[in-house]
């Protein structure tokens, strides 16, 4: 190659933008869709400087398998063990974005928690975010539960080891808000239990709920104040102008009803993207976005050609409009997913289940009402993570009250329909009312119509082979059914339970 030719590709490579994908672990609250108990200066600018998202949707309500398809630009029926909450290996044969960067010139980097929980290192040379920066560390502050992970130092010891002309993609992915808190330190740090002025109808209108809500809300505010730092470095280095800034989160709030389970306020996320030099701030977008669509949104915006594996779409046409409100026809529906997630169930088999969301209606398809979608109540609904709002609506179970016991972890029906432009909180299933019965079945013949096109084994009649993808990982886990049987299961302080197991049975 010529010099000539060299200066010549290099000045392309200069021009292509740097990516910052910023991810929230658990998070479904943010201060630009008027959730005023989160302080997000720094998200909202985002949303200030670009678009606010409204219709944006993750495949699977789960860490790993919300990640997965992130990396891959696929659905969780497609991603074989990936599709699992906690996995066994991450499958090689499948590309991920991050890779298709690095070998277009990309400089590729991710910082805290990238794709997990799960076990890559069999099958891959890095992490499906990218190569580790994660050595900084700080001491948290006033020693609450979140990462010692300097994410701030982390990047930029990421951007010094990046050659000058050299476009950058990098995952900054917090661990906040994932629980465990530390009781209190939402109060501890100013936040106010008058902040938050009412609860959804799913959840106990007590204290205990809304100071288990502030201490998840610090921690929220704890990951947009590095995110803050992470944009004045790249202010700093005049490298802010030509960076697509993504903010988002894996899946919803870690509370009942809503962390791995299957309504609207788990899969609708927030989300926010700008690319300051288009100067096209101020915009709120109502079209339908998947977590499919991040990946060859990424490639499409650093000239790589789309991989023959994805399943979504780009959506850099609405990064780059001018525009508010529903901008593109072709986006009609998002489709969601979930199959195996946390161990608790007899066998330790999954809760499949499969969703369309389309126009104002979620359809949801329980493909095994028999089971418990959060787990057995013999190993306390795993799938649910235990909190001081998990403890409450437990004794309030012991109690006579099991109002919210049923929503949160009660078992489902085949089908359930829910108008969520009246009905956010999907309190009332329509799918028994006559007078929805043709949404209903236009809604199924649709989904079951993708789930073809896409090649979901379990609409084949193959759904048995998502519970062997996680083989024998639960056989020494502590919550996992075995360990129930074997006697080893660690039970919590909850009042009477072994009463309250043998009625429930």
């Amino acid at each position: 190659m010529d010099e000539d030719t060299e200066r010549s590709e290099n000045m392309e490579i200069s021009k292509r933008p740097n990516i910052l994908f910023a991810i929230m672990d658990d998070a479904s609250h943010m201060g630009a869709y008027g959730h005023g108990f989160v302080h997000t200066p720094h998200f909202d600018w985002v949303a200030k400087e670009g678009a606010l998202f409204h219709q944006a949707y993750t495949t699977n309500p789960k860490c790993a398998p919300s990640r997965a398809s992130i990396c891959t630009g696929m659905h969780t029926w497609q991603l074989e063990d990936a599709c699992c909450h906690v996995v066994i290996t991450f499958p090689e044969k499948f590309a991920t974005f991050p890779e298709l960067l690095a070998d277009a010139g990309y400089h590729v980097g991710y910082t805290g928690k990238g794709w997990g929980p799960g076990i890559w290192q069999t099958t891959r040379k890095w992490n499906p975010a990218g190569p580790a920066y994660n050595d900084k560390t700080l001491v948290p502050p006033e020693k609450t539960h979140v990462s010692n992970c300097d994410y701030t130092e982390n990047f930029r010891v990421f951007l010094d080891e990046k050659e000058a002309d050299q476009p950058f993609y990098f995952w900054y992915g917090g661990f906040e808000p994932h629980r465990h808190y530390v009781k209190g330190e939402g109060i501890r740090h100013g936040k106010k239990l008058e902040d938050i002025p009412s609860l959804p109808p799913y959840w106990p209108d007590d204290p205990i709920v809304k100071e288990d809500l502030l201490d998840y809300a610090y921690e929220i505010d704890y990951f947009d104040q590095h995110l803050g730092q992470i944009l004045a470095i790249l202010r700093e280095r005049n490298e802010l102008d030509n960076t697509i800034i993504v903010v988002t989160s894996d899946n919803g709030c870690p509370f009942p009803r809503v962390k791995g389970q299957m309504y609207q306020q788990d899969f609708n996320l927030p989300l926010a993207v700008c690319w300051p030099k288009l100067g096209n701030g101020g915009r709120e977008i109502d079209d339908f976005v998947s977590f499919t669509d991040f990946a060859p949104t990424f490639l499409e915006a650093a000239g790589v050609p789309m991989h023959q594996q994805f399943s979504g779409q780009s959506f850099l046409d609405l990064i780059v409009s001018e525009e508010s409100g529903t901008l593109d026809n072709n986006r009609v529906y998002v489709t969601m997913g979930r199959e195996n997630h946390d161990s608790g169930r007899e066998g330790d088999v999954g809760y499949p289940v499969r969703c369309i969301r389309k126009d104002k209606y979620l359809y949801v398809r329980n493909f095994e009402p028999d089971r418990w979608p959060a787990g057995n109540p013999e190993t306390l609904f795993g799938n649910c993570d235990g909190s001081p709002t998990k403890d409450l609506i437990m004794e309030m179970k012991e109690h006579g009250n099991d109002v919210y016991y049923q929503l949160a972890f009660g078992k489902r029906p085949l089908e359930e329909l829910f108008d969520v432009a009246t009905d956010p909180e999907c309190m009332l299933n329509l799918a028994d009312n006559p007078a929805y019965h043709e949404i209903k079945a236009e809604l199924w013949q649709t989904l079951e119509t993708y789930l073809q096109k896409t090649n979901d084994p379990r609409i084949f009649g193959h759904g048995d082979i998502f519970d062997s993808y996680v083989l024998d990982k639960y056989s020494n886990d502590k919550g996992s059914w075995q360990a129930y049987v074997e006697g080893r299961f660690e039970l919590p302080n909850y009042m009477n339970w072994k009463r309250f197991i043998i009625e429930e049975e």
